[in-house]
């Protein structure tokens, strides 16, 4: 199913005019963090890791017992949460949090944590520049420092925290890295089993604010096969805003060719 879906998002993309820069798509070794494939100008450049930061809330909320399994806590949507989407508007628990990127259910864990908490998870992760101080001037950094404000990261930062996520290498118990990777669980591409989020963002001008317009459109997340697995970092950004979000597309992009990809690395 999800081969056929991709191929036709493939045929689709070839018919359509570019419309993103591929600023990083990166391959490493998860067992040694060995980058074995690097392409692009920006997989040194940080930026905001938008909803891609829902792996580390997992992780986090995992750990601290906040949530329990793939389906518990169920919590109810209240006025005042984020509500960008219409999807947002619902009971939602912790996997459909992840397949519908729900804002306000990783803001109510983050503020289940505490600010203390979250700043010792966030450091002993390693995670990009550390900083989740937030909107300047605003100290909402619990709530909102991954969504386009102080916290960035690159795609070779994130590859490695991913590859210290595998190895078991962060200060998290194995049980909360087992159910972070069930929530994030894509499917069967090419005989590979997919693990991935998505994530979008803005960049920063020079007082701090949100670039809005020209959005980076991340995947990351890491494949396995007969024993073997590869992490991935891809990051895209737009000229301008468009009706597909950049995000989705750097995943279909990515996807209709990361099977014969890996399995050329593979054999080396």
């Amino acid at each position: 199913m999800f081969a056929t879906a991709l191929a036709a998002l493939a045929l689709a993309g070839l018919a359509a005019p570019a419309k993103a820069a591929t600023l990083c798509t990166l391959i490493a070794e998860a067992s040694s963090g060995t980058v074995l494939s690097e392409e692009g100008p920006g997989c040194a450049g940080r930026v905001t890791p938008a909803s891609t930061f829902k792996i580390p809330i997992a992780l986090m909320g995992y750990d601290a017992g906040i949530l329990t399994d793939a389906h518990a806590p169920v919590w109810s949507f209240k006025p005042g949460f984020a509500d960008w989407r219409a999807e947002w508007k619902r009971d939602t628990d912790p996997s459909y949090w992840m397949k519908e990127s729900v804002v306000w259910y990783s803001q109510e864990i983050t503020g289940k944590l505490g600010t203390q908490r979250f700043r010792r998870y966030v450091t002993g992760f390693g995670y990009g520049n550390e900083d989740v101080s937030g909107t300047r001037g605003k100290e909402d950094g619990l709530t909102r420092s991954w969504l386009s404000t102080s916290l960035a990261i690159s795609p070779r930062e994130q590859a490695a925290f991913l590859g210290r996520m595998l190895r078991g290498d962060l200060p998290v118990s194995p049980q909360a890295v087992a159910m972070t990777a069930a929530i994030i669980r894509f499917g069967e591409v090419g005989g590979w089993t997919v693990h991935g989020k998505t994530g979008m963002g803005f960049g920063l001008d020079a007082k701090g604010a949100p670039v809005r317009g020209q959005p980076y459109g991340w995947y990351v997340g890491w494949a396995s096969k007969q024993g073997r697995t590869l992490i991935f970092a891809r990051l895209d950004r737009d000229a301008t805003r468009q009706e597909t979000p950049t995000s989705v597309r750097a995943r279909d992009a990515l996807l209709s060719t990361l099977p014969a990809t890996l399995d050329a690395l593979a054999g080396k």
